[in-house]
């Protein structure tokens, strides 16, 4: 069985070509949109809708092997997730996201400066600027 099969089956969900394909996509092209991951998808395997591919795309997140990323003015965009609690550096200029690991502490890597009550688990931070390519551009 081969390592996506075996993902799938720990998290209870159905093992189709499908979820294995865009595991695929995901782990061939990180931080890819949903279009990106169509594209990706429609290009090997084929055969599933936009609606299919956003229920899949639902059903890995929910079971914790994806994670929707939403930058401010972006698509949301898809990796796997780590469960590490990495942060993220995205370009302005041409979109490229890189991850960043956690620099301080154990998840969530950050302490607010009030919980107000929350048990916090974790901490999503995003650091916009120009990558190295863009900014030599500039």
């Amino acid at each position: 069985m081969d390592d996506f099969a075996v993902q799938l089956k720990r998290t209870g969900l159905r093992n189709t070509a499908q979820r294995r394909a865009v595991l695929g996509a995901v782990r061939d092209h990180p931080h890819a949109t949903a279009a990106e991951i169509a594209a990706v998808v429609e290009a090997g395997a084929g055969g599933l809708s936009r609606q299919g591919l956003y229920n899949v795309l639902d059903d890995l997140v929910g079971v914790g092997l994806l994670r929707a990323l939403e930058p401010a003015g972006s698509p949301a965009r898809f990796e796997f997730d780590r469960h590490d609690n990495h942060h993220h550096l995205v370009c302005r200029a041409c979109g490229r996201i890189e991850d960043v690991a956690c620099a301080v502490g154990e998840v969530p890597c950050l302490d607010p400066s009030s919980a107000a009550g929350f048990t916090i688990d974790e901490a999503e931070v995003t650091w916009w600027g120009l990558c190295a390519e863009c900014a030599a551009g500039a």
